[in-house]
């Protein structure tokens, strides 16, 4: 019954995807779902594709194993990417009336910085795709019970997801997502309560997780390598993904500048609640079982979850998490194979194609989201890190190159090509540099938090050294 569910579920998917791609009949709606989504769809693209496989699966795993203290980057950090999008950025980008991210860059700074731009934000959505499809094929490879390998699962999920974003670009992305929150939030609550009943309240759950000491290390040893580490797990996502053409899409994509923002501001104060109830479940497995989720932690701690639904519940308690989880993942998957695909068309391919009619280039878009995901699933089934460790090295690169020219080219009137190029090349040489000396932060200062501070130096000295005029009047 759970396999026929979790089938229903995907052919139903596919046809809301295939129906929503019958209103793509330009590249601007492939891409931007025409600029007329209402805010509550806007809420729920924007909540729907940051809820993927690291907040259900990875950050509880990390939780269990090393407290609040490790999940500082998300859904914290996350959380405070998708506030500052909103209140920040939303509204200058909007008025902006932009296809991608990169014509930002492209408008406010030249073709050069809009190529190297774009380059690094692709390079950033290959480890947060990957995650997605490894976790597809976790789950397909736990409700079958071995039956279907995690390598056939992430094929299999990779081209579910493929088929309905391949047609409907953003439209599709948007209903699905709609229909996916839905699922993720009456399915999470109805699960939270039948959990609790098992571990004996959340009182009992609460108690054990302060008791083993899981909320003692939020705050950081008052070190300067401590404190420099605890900025660096906020900023890599809070300021790392600010720039990426995702949450671009779902500003964009608002029917009204106010939706825009409104839509992003509560989305991410959304994912914030809901970010905890996974990990309250997770915990609630460690009160349960506690001898099984520590031989769990010894093999693979992201099973912890999924094991107890399948092992200590109902069927209809497992229809419930698993359609929660697969819509969590899909949402994601979605959207972000979609949004570095746009990116390459757009701001990377497009360059060198001239005199590309709209046609040809919804064809450019749609072949670059397939080898997007060809190159995300080879990174996918040889990847040896967890789900979260790929979601939270993705934005480094971000962080270090992209987040200081887009806040400076929006604020600061004396941004200019010169400053925004020794931006990104001294925030993406010092980051480079620094991980060769110490990839694993080990020294005073974390790499991605050294490029970040390397690259608004380039951008200051770079802007005011020469003499060439600030970016234009329309980025403000």
């Amino acid at each position: 019954m759970l396999i026929g569910f979790v089938f229903f579920y995907m052919l139903v998917s596919i046809a809301i995807g295939l129906y929503a791609a019958r209103r793509v009949h330009s590249s601007s709606d492939y891409v931007l779902a025409g600029r007329s989504l209402p805010v509550y769809i806007t809420i729920a693209t924007v909540f729907a594709t940051w809820f993927g496989s690291e907040t259900v699966l990875g950050i509880p795993a990390t939780f269990i194993e090393e407290g609040i203290g490790g999940v500082v980057s998300d859904p914290f950090g996350a959380a405070l990417c998708l506030i500052l999008v909103g209140l920040i950025f939303a509204g200058p980008l909007y008025r902006m009336k932009l296809l991608t991210i990169g014509d930002f860059y492209k408008r406010t700074y030249g073709r050069s910085v809009e190529l190297l731009v774009s380059i690094c934000i692709c390079i950033s959505y290959l480890g947060w795709v990957a995650a997605q499809i490894m976790a597809l094929g976790l789950v397909f490879n736990l409700l079958t019970h071995g039956g279907i390998t995690q390598e056939w699962g992430m094929v299999l999920g990779l081209g579910i997801v493929l088929i309905y974003t391949i047609f409907g670009g953003m439209w599709s992305v948007a209903m699905t997502d709609f229909m996916q929150m839905i699922m993720i939030v009456v399915g999470l609550f109805i699960i939270s309560f039948f959990i609790s009943n098992m571990a004996g309240g959340v009182d009992v759950v609460v108690t054990a997780a302060v008791d083993a000491g899981k909320f003692d290390n939020f705050w950081p040893e008052m070190t300067l390598p401590g404190i420099l580490a605890f900025l660096a797990a906020w900023m890599t996502m809070g300021f790392g993904s600010i720039p990426q053409q995702d949450v671009f899409q779902r500003v964009m994509s608002a029917k009204s500048e106010k939706a825009a923002i409104g839509g992003t501001v509560t989305g991410g104060v959304l994912y914030l609640l809901f970010a905890f109830i996974p990990i309250y479940l997770a915990y609630s497995a460690f009160v349960i079982q506690p001898e099984i989720v520590a031989l769990q932690l010894e093999q693979d701690s992201q099973i912890i979850l999924p094991s107890l639904i399948l092992e200590h519940t109902p069927i209809w308690v497992q229809v419930m998490f698993f359609g929660a989880v697969l819509s969590a993942i899909m949402s994601t998957a979605s959207g972000t194979l979609l949004a570095p695909s746009v990116t390459f068309a757009e701001n990377i391919a497009r360059g060198f194609l001239k005199n590309m009619d709209d046609r040809h280039f919804l064809t450019l878009i749609r072949g670059s989201v397939v080898g997007f995901a060809g190159i995300v699933l080879v990174i996918a089934l040889n990847s040896e890190l967890s789900i979260f460790e790929m979601v939270e090295n993705a934005y480094k690169v971000t962080l270090a190159g992209a987040i200081v020219p887009l806040f400076a080219g929006i604020y600061w009137k004396r941004a200019n090509t010169p400053g925004a190029m020794a931006a990104i090349i001294l925030g993406i040489g010092t980051w480079i540099i620094m991980e060769f000396i110490s990839p694993e932060g080990e020294g005073i200062c974390p790499p991605q938090l050294a490029g970040f501070v390397a690259s608004c130096f380039g951008m200051i000295v770079g802007s005011l050294v020469t003499k060439q005029s600030a970016r234009p009047a329309e980025a403000v």
